[in-house]
């Protein structure tokens, strides 16, 4: 088992967290890890993107071309990263951000579009749409279970912001709880 995923979006949008917190599950899973972040020097507002390698063998290389999987949480990272996505691959989209028309030009990929900044602020958490669109990659792949993500957590949190624990798993949780009732629904058609 091999998986590949590039998390992509604004510098802002929590995407190296997001990436760092999947790989700290896969080690807490016991998966061999790679975590490469790429950002320029714009930080907030500029464009940023990480890649996750989660495997049960040794890891040659972190660098990703034709990935598995993708999380998206932009439009301009939408247009870079789908057409690289392997056939067959998925791709969670922050349907906040991306027009879901998108994906009609995108034949033989699997998207999930999950409204990821607005299940955030249902929470009383506007800016963990990251977390969101991570449950639900969570779920859409079953990569790593819930429980090791939400145990990931209190690893990355650094102490200042521990306050910030319950706020992420809640909104987590909504992405992941999301992705999973559109996956049935998607079963009964």
């Amino acid at each position: 088992m091999k998986f590949e995923v590039i998390l992509a979006g604004f510098g802002g949008q929590g995407i190296l967290f997001a990436g760092n917190l999947l790989a700290q599950a896969g080690m807490e899973a016991g998966l061999e890890v790679t975590y490469l972040p790429v950002y320029g020097p714009e930080m907030r507002g500029g464009t940023c993107n990480c890649t996750v390698v989660l495997s049960d063998r040794e890891i040659a290389s972190p660098v990703v071309t034709r990935p598995s999987a993708l999380l998206i949480m932009n439009r301009p990272s939408f247009e870079k990263f789908v057409p690289r996505l392997k056939p067959g691959g998925l791709a969670v989209v922050n349907a906040s951000l991306v027009p879901r028309e998108l994906a009609e030009r995108q034949p033989g990929r699997r998207f999930v579009f999950v409204p990821a900044d607005e299940l955030a602020e249902e929470e009383g958490c506007p800016g963990l749409g990251n977390m969101a669109a991570l449950g639900a990659l969570v779920a859409a792949s079953g990569i790593v279970s819930p429980e090791k993500v939400l145990s990931g957590l209190k690893h990355l949190l650094p102490p200042e912001r521990k306050h910030l624990l319950e706020p992420n798993r809640r909104v987590f949780r909504r992405g992941y709880e999301f992705a999973l009732r559109k996956a049935s629904t998607a079963s009964r058609r």
